[in-house]
C-alpha cells in the first residue's frame, strides 16, 4: 500500500483527503503543525502513522515527508505552500495542494519548476474545486488545442458556508488579483456585475470578476487571448456576511448540502464549446478530484515532472469522466473541436 501524506490533515478539507485517500487503497499519514490535533484526529483514523511538522522547522518537514507523495490541504497556502513543496522536492516525492490562492500558485510555478524537473518529481498547485477543476474542464473544452481566444469561468454556488480557514486565507490573501489580458496575465481591472445564464437550477443569476488561482494554472499551458473568472454575487454576500455559519454535516460522509456549478466556455476559431461541472459541497468534492490526481501519479498514468498545472499533467477528459461515476455531473455542449477524447457531447461524463 502506498503512502500519502497529508499535510493539514485535521483541517475541514484534510479530513475529506484523509478518508477518500483510504477508500482509494492508499495510505495516508497524517501530518501537520498541531501535535495535538493530529492525535484528536488519530482517534477517528486509528493506526495512521502521525508526524507533526512546522513550517518553520526544515529537519522536521524532511522527516514527515517520507512517502510516496505528500498533499498539502494546510492554508492559507501564501505560507505553507513554498516551505511543504521546497521540502517535498528535496525528499524527492510528488507534491500537491489544494490552493485557491494565486500567489501561492504562481510562486511554485516560478521557483521550483527546474528542482522539480531534475528531482523527477511533480509539483501540482491547485488540484482542487478552486484551480484545478476549472482548468480540467477548460482543458478538456479545448478537446486537444492549447490555444483559444476567450476562456470564460463562471461559478455559482447556492450558498457558501466558509471554513474558518477560508476565513483566514481571505484576510491573509490581500494581493491584486490577475486575469489573462491581451495573452498575459495582468492586473483584474474592476468591472460592474453582469449576468450569467448557468444552466438549470442556477440560471440567471449576477456575477462579478473574481480570478482564483485557475489563471495561474490555465496560463501555464493554455495559450489564450481572454481568460477572466466569474462568481456568483449572492454566494459572496453569503462569504461576506461574518454571522454565516461553517459548514453543517447532512450525510454519512460529512458533506453539506451546498450545491454548486463550475461553468467554463472556450473560444477559438473554429467555434465555441462549453463544459460544466456540478456537485455537492465544494471542499468535500476536493477530495476526490486531488486524489484522482494523485493516484494516477503513483499509478504511473500521469509521469510528467516539473511544476505542473491539472490540464498539463492528466488526461482532463479521463479524469473528468472518472470523476463524473460518483462526485461530479460533467456535460459538454457546443462545436466540436478538432483534437483529442472529449467527454460525451451533451450527456454525463
Amino acid at each position: 500500500m502506498q503512502r500519502v501524506v497529508v499535510y493539514g490533515a485535521y483541517g475541514h478539507t484534510g479530513q475529506f483527503v484523509t478518508a477518500e485517500l483510504l477508500r482509494r487503497g492508499l495510505e495516508p499519514v497524517l501530518s501537520g503543525r498541531d501535535a495535538d490535533r493530529l492525535a484528536e484526529l488519530g482517534s477517528r483514523f486509528p493506526g495512521l502513522d502521525q508526524r507533526p511538522a512546522a513550517i518553520d522547522d526544515p529537519a522536521a518537514l524532511a522527516a514527515a515527508l517520507d512517502g510516496a507523495a505528500v498533499i498539502n490541504t494546510a492554508g492559507p497556502f501564501l505560507d505553507t505552500a513554498a516551505p511543504v513543496a521546497t521540502a517535498a522536492v528535496r525528499a524527492g516525492v510528488h507534491y500537491l495542494d489544494v490552493s485557491a490562492e494565486q500567489g501561492a500558485a504562481a510562486a511554485l510555478h516560478r521557483e521550483l519548476a527546474a528542482d522539480a524537473r531534475a528531482a523527477g518529481v511533480a509539483v501540482v498547485p491547485a488540484m482542487a474545486f478552486f484551480g484545478g477543476l476549472a482548468d480540467l474542464l477548460a482543458t478538456a473544452a479545448l478537446d486537444g488545442r492549447t490555444t483559444a481566444e476567450e476562456i470564460t469561468v463562471a461559478i455559482a454556488l447556492d450558498r457558501w458556508w466558509p471554513t474558518e480557514g477560508t476565513r483566514l486565507t481571505g484576510r491573509r490573501n490581500t494581493a491584486t488579483r490577475l486575469v489573462v489580458t491581451d495573452g498575459r496575465l495582468a492586473p483584474l481591472v474592476a468591472a460592474p456585475p453582469t449576468t450569467w445564464s448557468f444552466p438549470t437550477p442556477f440560471d440567471e443569476q449576477e456575477v462579478v470578476d473574481l480570478p482564483f488561482s485557475e489563471i495561474i494554472t490555465m496560463a501555464s499551458h493554455l495559450q489564450a487571448t481572454t481568460i477572466r473568472s466569474l462568481f456568483a454575487a449572492t454566494a459572496l454576500r453569503d462569504l461576506r456576511d461574518p454571522d454565516t455559519p461553517t459548514p453543517e454535516a447532512v450525510d454519512a460522509d460529512g458533506r453539506s448540502a451546498q450545491r454548486f456549478v463550475v461553468d467554463v466556455v472556450a473560444r477559438t476559431a473554429d467555434g465555441e464549446r462549453r463544459v460544466t461541472a456540478s456537485g455537492q459541497d465544494i471542499y468535500a468534492v476536493t477530495a476526490p478530484i486531488v486524489v484522482e490526481a494523485v493516484a494516477r501519479i503513483l499509478d504511473g498514468r500521469a509521469s510528467a515532472v516539473g511544476v505542473l498545472a491539472p490540464g498539463a499533467l492528466l488526461d482532463a477528459a479521463d479524469v473528468l469522466h472518472a470523476l463524473g461515476r460518483e462526485h461530479l455531473t460533467v456535460a459538454v455542449s457546443g462545436a466540436a473541436m478538432a483534437g483529442n477524447r472529449s467527454p460525451r457531447e451533451g450527456s454525463d461524463a
